[in-house]
This record gives structure tokens, C-alpha cells and sequence, in this order.
């Protein structure tokens, strides 16, 4: 099975790395100075699963040069959904399918546009790492697990081998006919980490600790997860608890990924979270306080910000 990495992040660096480390073949793309630290040293990840050591990663920022393959794990930034779906073109063969592990709810939708329906499927990423350093991938946590389907709930020979690889990489992979529920089930919690974490510049077990900004938390997901019910995605009578439950433990360090990108001046993915629950919200005649005033107040950062940078004279 011959895969290819769109965006060799924390999520396509670490769970691209570890097939490729189980003997896969698996194609890298990134840029800059990450990919000249691919090529140069390799592909490094640390991990509390066990560090690895890619020394010879095949890695380019052409995807022609890797051609048509099997299946594009697709893991950029949201706001590069567009951009890095056209450049998914040359992968795609006949039976290709690009599996989305982005943190929206509407990526499918867009690479969709671009792609063809029939070769995008649905996926969810459970793990917090990122790029440590050019050509490293810091795994931070233990957890560290892929679900992924078609949109139509239909059966996938093909995703069924990608399932049984991830295995043999010791990968914890599961294949779901109703990949739409995680997908929002994770976003309940995801949106909501972003935001309240990016609101206070913590993590969250600081937010846990005082009454105020833990109920903030909790507000921000039960908000989500009304927008979902008012768009008919059943996602659960347990989504609002089970998602609260999951935010209570988690370490007392975890901070969302967006926060790692707000400290660092880095662009934030903020429109496709707070800023799309509050604008689903709004099509629906609902009140979302908390990811409403999330982005807002985060709307500024949106293009990355440096203090030395916007400096005035």
C-alpha cells in the first residue's frame, strides 16, 4: 500500500513516521525549513510510546515526484485546505482515496469540491504533538489513535488495509460507518480546549482549578454540541458529559494545538473553530457566548502576530 503525508505535522510526522518506521511505503511532503531538516538529518519523533529515527525519509514538497498512490494521509492546517487539496492532485489514481485528519468539521466538504466526492473520506486524529524543532516530532501524551471512514458509511476494501497497517505499526486504528460522529465529537472538545485555553493562555488544568473558567469550558461544549443537534447531527445523549469527562482528564499541561500557535505568532485556525461554531450557530438562530467572544478576541492573531513586528513608530 503505497501512501503518501500531506502536511508532515505533528499528526501526519508522527503517525506517517511510525508506518514508514514499521516498513511502509510512505512519501512525505512538507517545505521549508522542516523539509531541508527531513532531508538533511531525517525524520525524528519522541515519543512516550518510544522515540524513532527515520534517517532516510523519502520527503519532498513536489507530490508529483511521488505520483498516484493508494491513500493521502491529509493533515495540514485548516487554513491550507484549499491550497493543499489542488496540490493532492498528482497523487491521485483511480482508486485513491485522501483521508482528512484535520480538526473542522467541514474539510471533507471542501477537498470534496476539488477532488471528487468518491475520493474523500472522513478522519480523526487523537493526539497531541508537534513540530519540537525542523524535523522533529514531540509526541506529548500516550494517546495516540486514528478513526477514519467513508462519508456514506459504505464499505472500504481499501480503508480496511490502511486499518490493518496501522496495526502492524502498532498504531491504535479503527474503521467507523458513521465517521461523522467523532468528527463532531471531537470537535466538541477540540473547539472548546482552543478556545479556552487561547482565551486564558493556559493549559487546561490551571482552567480546571478555578470554578469560573472550568464552567467556561463546560459552556463552550455544550454549545457545540447544541449546534449540532440544531444542524441534525445526532452525535449522542451522552456528547456534552462524555466530552467533559474526557476534558477533566486530560494532563494538567495539555493545551490545545492553536495555543502552541498563538504563543509562537503563528497563523490560528480560529475561523474554522470558535469562528465556526458562531457561524453555524448563527445560521441556526443560536447564541454561542463563549466562541463567539473566542473569536473575537482571537480574530487579531489570526495572521500570526509578533509584538516586535506590529510595532508602530
Amino acid at each position: 500500500m503505497r501512501i503518501a503525508v500531506m502536511g508532515t505535522g505533528g499528526v501526519g510526522g508522527y503517525f506517517g513516521g511510525r508506518l514508514a518506521a514499521a516498513g511502509a511505503d510512505v512519501g512525505f511532503i512538507a517545505r521549508g525549513a522542516h523539509l531541508a531538516a527531513l532531508n538533511d538529518s531525517g525524520l525524528r519523533i519522541e515519543s512516550p510510546l518510544g522515540d524513532a529515527h527515520l534517517t532516510d525519509p523519502r520527503a519532498t514538497d513536489d507530490p508529483a515526484a511521488i505520483g498516484p498512490v493508494d491513500l493521502v494521509l491529509f493533515a495540514t492546517k485548516l487554513y491550507d485546505v484549499e491550497s493543499a487539496g489542488r496540490l493532492c492532485e498528482p497523487l491521485i489514481g483511480d482508486d485513491t482515496l485522501v483521508v482528512s485528519f484535520l480538526n473542522g468539521v467541514d474539510s471533507e466538504e471542501a477537498l470534496a469540491a476539488i477532488l471528487g466526492e468518491r475520493h474523500v473520506a472522513g478522519g480523526v486524529a487523537y493526539i497531541s504533538a508537534e513540530i519540537g524543532e525542523p524535523g522533529l516530532i514531540r509526541h506529548h501524551s500516550r494517546f495516540a489513535r486514528l478513526v477514519f471512514g467513508t462519508m456514506d458509511g459504505s464499505a472500504s476494501p481499501r480503508l480496511a488495509r490502511f486499518e490493518a497497517l496501522c496495526r502492524t505499526a502498532g498504531i491504535d486504528a479503527a474503521v467507523t460507518a458513521d465517521i461523522a460522529v467523532p468528527i463532531w465529537r471531537k470537535f466538541a472538545l477540540l473547539a472548546s480546549l482552543a478556545a479556552v485555553t487561547c482565551l486564558t493562555r493556559l493549559p487546561i488544568g490551571p482552567i480546571r482549578d478555578v470554578p469560573e473558567s472550568w464552567r467556561l469550558a463546560q459552556d463552550a461544549v455544550r454549545e457545540v454540541v447544541a449546534v449540532a443537534g440544531a444542524m441534525g447531527i445526532d452525535i449522542g445523549d451522552d456528547a456534552v458529559d462524555a466530552t467533559i469527562e474526557t476534558m477533566n482528564g486530560l494532563p494538567d499541561g495539555m493545551k490545545a494545538s492553536m495555543l502552541f500557535d498563538l504563543e509562537r505568532g503563528n497563523r490560528l485556525e480560529v475561523d474554522w473553530l470558535s469562528g465556526t461554531v458562531f457561524r453555524l450557530a448563527r445560521a441556526h438562530d443560536l447564541d454561542t457566548p463563549v466562541h463567539r467572544v473566542a473569536h473575537a478576541a482571537l480574530r487579531p492573531y489570526v495572521d500570526g502576530y509578533s509584538a516586535d513586528s506590529s510595532a508602530k513608530s
